[in-house]
């Protein structure tokens, strides 16, 4: 069941929007930055807020990948694998994410700090290797900044 905050959220977001479904994106996040993801009763109460099947929430939440399906670690790891990316050292940082972390793509760290995932391209290629974490970029990535980076989120 959507919070009585969520609700408010998504009903001020439904203001700005001739269509219900429109808020679509707006009422995935706003559910996944109280409660970290967007679990599948989530979906169906998004759905049904906004006279949409569960399937189509589904299907947009499953499109964006900044909509997480399942718990994540409190910070997310974005590794961007674009070409430039892996002309520029991606093979090197992702190796000593997975070392330092102990994980790989799609997993959370075991003391639930960082979550791994690929991005497709963070538009950063001349600051190439580059990563977000969270909702900060990261970039000229080498294995002694990418130490520091991860420290100061402990």
């Amino acid at each position: 069941m959507l919070s009585a905050e969520e609700r408010e959220e998504i009903e001020a977001e439904l203001q700005r929007y001739p269509d219900r479904q429109a808020v679509c994106i707006d009422a995935l996040l706003i559910v996944q930055r109280h409660r970290g993801w967007v679990s599948d009763e989530a979906v169906r109460d998004i759905a049904e807020a906004l006279a949409m099947s569960p399937a189509e929430v589904d299907a947009v939440a499953t499109f964006y990948n900044r909509v997480f399906r399942r718990p994540v670690g409190r910070h997310v790891i974005f590794l961007c694998d674009s070409v430039s990316c892996w002309i520029m050292g991606y093979g090197r940082v992702r190796a000593q994410l997975a070392a330092r972390l102990g994980i790989g793509f799609g997993e959370t760290s075991a003391d639930g700090r960082f979550t791994l995932l690929p991005a497709p391209c963070l538009g950063a290629c001349d600051h190439a290797p580059a990563m977000m974490i969270d909702d900060t970029l990261h970039g000229d990535l080498d294995p002694e900044r990418l130490d520091a980076l991860l420290d100061r989120y402990s």
